[in-house]
């Protein structure tokens, strides 16, 4: 097999999914990019289309975007690409593997079951022990299950006169499940460590902006380069063995002299190696990809 179908899952006009659908035209001759909105899966007859394209034909398909917005809904296109991947079709990361880290709480149990040290965590549906646990902390964040770059975070303190009533707008929200974290010291920065096929390929700084409690880029921060030390590496690499995806980034922040992990990404970004580092990812990617494809039809 010298020439491979290779689709894109993910937002077409994306940045993101964009940079990898050019990446793997150049290292294929072809390109896809797949809106699983636009997905009609006969189980019946085994077709699975994208439009007038049949899916089930394609040798492989790059997950970078399952939806807009992370939400339950999500697991229902999981399952397609599950099934698509029963049908003979590898999919970039599996969608087992992709389904353990859709929800905030998942993901941060399974690093916790593999002794990952995270910031202190409590989990619960009780606005009443919602408060004690916020009491607890002294600060604390409000995490949504589903979320990305800080959207729908709550930073609460434990003295705060509001806080039962920011506890129950939290969950007037949409949020019946209250996952509460410790705020930690943690500087001007975190880091991204990312990892291709389990083998680190990269790190970067997320410098946070003045006057911001997140370092997240849609809070104003930027990218930078980052040489991480073996320590940090090795605590990345445990974090994300467990999850067994092809492509991911594990956010880590130095808190007092020690290292912390706050979670494994299911996708993984380009952007932060790019604007950082200077190093082009989504080809490496997609290099990745046509490699293993050819590789696992010889």
């Amino acid at each position: 097999m010298t020439n491979v179908r290779v689709a894109v899952v993910g937002i077409e006009g994306a940045w993101s999914t964009d940079a990898l659908a050019d990446a793997l035209e150049r290292a294929t001759g072809y390109r896809l990019v797949v809106d699983l909105a636009d997905v009609t899966a006969d189980l019946d007859s085994g077709a699975v289309y994208f439009r007038d394209v049949r899916l089930d034909q394609l040798d492989g398909i790059v997950v970078k975007k399952l939806d807009r917005a992370y939400s339950p809904d999500m697991y229902s296109r999981l399952e397609v690409l599950r099934y698509l991947q029963s049908r003979g079709v590898r999919v970039f990361s599996r969608p087992e593997n992709i389904a353990g880290m859709l929800n905030r709480l998942s993901c941060t149990a399974r690093l916790r079951e593999h002794d990952i040290p995270m910031p202190p965590t409590v989990v619960t549906e009780d606005p009443g022990l919602a408060r004690a646990a916020i009491e607890g902390f002294g600060r604390a964040v409000l995490k949504p299950l589903y979320s990305t770059k800080a959207r729908g975070m709550e930073v609460v303190e434990a003295d705060a006169p509001d806080l039962a009533a920011a506890i129950e707008a939290f969950g007037r929200a949409g949020n019946r499940c209250f996952y509460i974290q410790k705020m930690l010291p943690l500087g001007d920065r975190d880091h991204g460590i990312v990892f291709m096929g389990g083998r680190h390929v990269g790190s970067y700084s997320r410098v946070r902006a003045d006057g911001q409690w997140n370092t997240t880029t849609n809070l104003g921060g930027h990218y930078e380069c980052y040489e991480a030390p073996d320590e940090v590496v090795d605590l990345a690499a445990r974090a994300q063995a467990p999850f067994g995806l092809d492509y991911t980034s594990v956010d880590v922040a130095e808190v007092e002299g020690r290292y912390v992990v706050f979670e494994v990404s299911a996708f993984g970004g380009f952007r932060g190696l790019r604007d950082g580092c200077g190093l082009d990812v989504a080809t490496q990617y997609a290099e990745y990809v046509a490699h293993e494809l050819r590789a696992g039809a010889q």
